[in-house]
């Protein structure tokens, strides 16, 4: 007979359940609408670039407001718009440098000016919709905000649905949109919605098209801090990639029928969703909310001191299994990146190896005595399509076996072969990938993808040979600590590198205390396992193999021991956080 496969308990829908009432469907929201309308003639419904606005000026005409004005019809002219954004945008394909614009900048003063002047001398209904709407209303205006998260925006910037703040550039590629919002519209809209958040009355959630959600300020803050008084999860978003695998298809239960998965995006709290579930139905909102609103208690004080409000831990899966090479790559160092980009960071990474079939592997390093100029040369002449890029002449490569550490500080060359789930545990930009071969294939659209020799080889530490690589870091594996039933040991990251690595294995319980940092852990090992509080400040709370989960750092004490399935078996979590030095 042969054995059942073993059904995946993953869980690719997390959502913390509130109070609170939610409204479904714009018939229901226009009820909710009409009476603010008689009451408070105003109605200003700001939006997140990427929101369909078509859509809600659709929905509201019903309304019929004595005057509309539309924020898109204030804005400059699209040509100066481009101007303004060129220093920032770029002539680069992928890369832009960090904007110093607010919203308020794309407006014609004029403009704006005679539509407030309008709004003061208008006694009847009147709605103002569209990005910065709260610039042109009054402080008396009922604020609406329709959100939405990064990650469901660059689906539509693939359909070539949507366009950025003032420009059409909707069949521009999606690599271009990308650059300007990563750099431009996304940072303006987040430092515009973070000003907004003590005025907005409602919240829309708008991620599935002509499906949309209201809840009320009271219930959107609820959840947040229902959100960060527990451990969480975000959503996890997964895409399709050149060299992806088969791994995530059976594990994550994924849609067999799409040819791969690549990339799963498990905690990337500036790009994915959160999910609150009101009365049984969920409300979808961006996840960096949590982290703009309640930075000190999720980050932890000597994080968010550091950081501001950015979360600094990033985990992601790549999965080749089944599938191809990641690109021959390395990343800026901290210098190159602040002085080409404007970022304050850099994209410092490690692989963790989830799992490998036979014959796994990866390139991490250099060899010993590389030739520089040869090796220079080379990836300029297979960026040429002169000859195949030889990496294994270059690079070490380093057999893999479920459960290493490869640990990836900025400007080591690495690259992930087939057969591997690798988790990456790293610092949080995860743009900045200088890829110097990509074994000359195409990317999923057909075309090449962009190759970044020059950057890399100036960014390159060929100090990073064989004896480096082995010694620092391949299994820089150290037991920390041990008690009855576990055992914790450190296994990362590199000095150059902030974000410290523990993993623990028990079979009991044992007990975490999050250090004044956010912590972010997966559970590498065991079906199911279950995170409960030392003073019963959270309800417990479950995790299954693969997730991703974080514990804000306010929690404080908490403690973590195989539940359901796994009861009496080893299990193991891998656990980030930032580190502080003495």
């Amino acid at each position: 007979m042969t054995a059942q496969k073993k059904r995946s308990n993953y869980d690719k829908y997390p959502a913390t359940i509130i109070s609170g009432q939610i409204h479904i469907g714009w018939d229901n929201i226009r009820s909710i609408f009409r009476p603010l309308m008689e009451s408070n003639s105003v109605l200003a419904i700001d939006m997140y670039v990427g929101v369909y606005e078509s859509e809600i000026a659709e929905a509201l005409k019903v309304l019929h407001p004595d005057k509309v004005i539309l924020t898109r019809d204030l804005l400059k002219s699209e040509e100066e718009i481009r101007n303004m954004t060129a220093p920032y945008v770029t002539e680069d394909i992928l890369f832009g440098y960090v904007t110093p614009l607010k919203l308020v900048d794309y407006f014609d003063p004029e403009a704006l000016t005679a539509a407030k002047e309008q709004l003061e001398q208008h006694n009847g209904s009147a709605i103002v919709l569209g990005i910065g709407a709260s610039l042109v209303a009054p402080d008396s205006a009922t604020l609406v905000y329709a959100d939405l998260a990064r990650w469901e925006h660059q689906l539509r910037m693939r359909k070539g649905s949507v366009h950025s703040i003032g420009i059409d550039n909707s069949k521009d590629t999606f690599e271009s949109q990308h650059k300007r919002c990563y750099f431009n519209d996304w940072l303006i809209c987040d430092a515009h919605k973070e000003s907004l958040f003590d005025r907005i009355a409602l919240w829309i959630d708008t991620h599935i098209e002509d499906t949309p959600k209201l809840i009320d300020k009271a219930t959107f803050m609820r959840g947040v801090d229902e959100t960060v008084n527990r451990p969480f999860r975000v959503v996890p978003f997964f895409a399709p990639a050149p060299w992806g695998g088969q791994w995530m298809k059976e594990v994550c239960d994924l849609d067999k029928e799409v040819v791969n998965y690549g990339w799963c995006f498990d905690c990337v709290p500036e790009e994915n969703s959160l999910l609150f579930s009101i009365e049984g139905t969920t409300f979808e909102l961006p996840s960096i909310n949590v982290v703009l609103l309640r930075a000190k208690a999720l980050l932890g004080g000597p994080v968010e001191s550091r950081f501001g409000k950015d979360f600094p831990i990033r985990f992601d899966f790549l999965d080749t299994v089944g599938g191809g090479y990641l690109s021959f790559q390395v990343h800026p160092t901290t210098h190159y990146i602040r002085q080409h980009f404007g970022m304050k960071y850099t994209q410092d990474e490690s692989y963790y190896v989830l799992d490998a079939k036979e014959d796994a592997m990866v390139y991490l390093g250099l060899k010993n005595e590389v030739d520089k100029t040869q090796m220079t040369q080379d990836l300029r002449d297979a960026q040429q399509s002169i000859m195949p890029f030889d990496a294994e002449k270059y690079a070490n490569k380093i057999p893999v076996k479920k459960h290493d550490h490869f640990l990836i500080p900025a400007g080591t060359v690495h690259c992930s072969g087939p057969e591997t789930l690798v988790l990456e545990i790293s610092s949080t930009p995860n743009h900045f990938t200088f890829k110097m071969w990509d074994w000359g294939r195409l990317g999923l659209n057909g075309k090449p993808r962009p190759i970044n020799v020059e950057r890399g080889l100036e960014v390159i530490d060929w100090e990073r040979d064989y004896d480096y690589t082995m010694k620092y870091l391949v299994n820089t594996i150290e037991a920390v600590n041990s008690g009855d039933g576990w055992s914790e040991e450190r296994t990362g990251l590199h000095d150059h590198e902030f974000i410290e690595t523990r993993r623990h294995r028990f079979s009991k319980k044992v007990v975490h205390h999050t250090g004044d940092s956010v912590n972010v852990l997966n559970l590498v090992e065991g079906e199911e396992a279950i995170v409960e509080s030392i003073d019963a400040s959270f309800e417990p709370f479950i995790v299954h193999y693969a997730e991703t989960f974080i514990i804000p750092a306010h929690l404080g004490q908490y403690s973590i021991r195989p539940y359901g399935a796994s009861e009496g078996k080893e299990c193991m979590t891998i656990k980030a956080y930032v580190r502080f030095k003495a």
